[in-house]
């Protein structure tokens, strides 16, 4: 029987060690997935954001593993649907964050907000720009196009091993300071502040629309 690595050479810690610490750096440090994960915690606990965890960071890895097989070669061809993609991504952001800031507070048919389900947070990796340039850079940068395919499905295992409590540790923050924000005042600026990051995550988006608009 013939040796699987024999044929297809797996990562070198050449390259495993810098996909981990870009996949630690990318999924620990503050994006539009950890911002609504940390509120999330604070307005209805870790356990209900539990499902919403999961499906950010489920969510994400396969996004790792579709995109690195080939899905990013739909938008090379495609471009415009990369750019429709990214501008109704920005407007569901701005959307979600205005949701944020309401957190906690009764819908106008008197029922409380509810956190994100599993379905919703994974499919909402599809139109967050962050997620976008996490997936394509692991692709890009970290994976051989020696035994491409082994080497992204080694790739994606690591960074959905890493992506996992880098962003439940958001969750944990949020939950944290539910003994401490009791007042409806306090989770309110918290809510908004936390709306004003989401918002503030944009700024390459708006970045680019800029950009456009002053070449024409």
């Amino acid at each position: 029987m013939n040796d699987f690595s024999t044929h297809v050479p797996l990562l070198s810690g050449s390259l495993l060690a810098p996909l981990a610490l870009f996949a630690l750096v990318s999924s620990i440090t503050p994006g539009p997935n950890n911002v609504m994960l940390a509120a999330s915690g604070l307005n209805f606990g870790f356990r209900r954001t539990l499902p919403h965890l999961l499906g950010v960071s489920i969510g994400f890895t396969l996004m790792i593993l579709l995109v690195g097989a080939g899905l990013g070669t739909v938008f090379q061809n495609a471009p415009v649907l990369y750019v429709v993609l990214k501008y109704a991504g920005a407007a569901y952001l701005l959307y979600l964050a205005w949701k944020i800031a309401r957190a906690g507070e009764l819908s106008e048919d008197g029922r409380r907000a509810r956190p994100m389900t599993f379905l919703q947070a994974a499919a909402f990796q599809w139109v967050n720009p962050k997620a976008w340039v996490m997936a394509v850079g692991v692709a890009a940068a970290y994976i051989p196009a020696d035994g491409f395919y082994a080497n992204l499905l080694v790739g994606t295992v690591v960074c959905g091993v890493i992506n996992l409590p880098s962003v439940g540790m958001w969750v944990m923050f949020g939950s944290s300071l539910r003994g401490l924000l009791r007042q409806p005042a306090a989770v309110r600026v918290f809510n908004g502040g936390m709306a004003l990051l989401l918002v503030g995550s944009l700024y390459p988006v708006a970045a680019d629309l800029a950009r456009a608009l002053a070449g024409n």
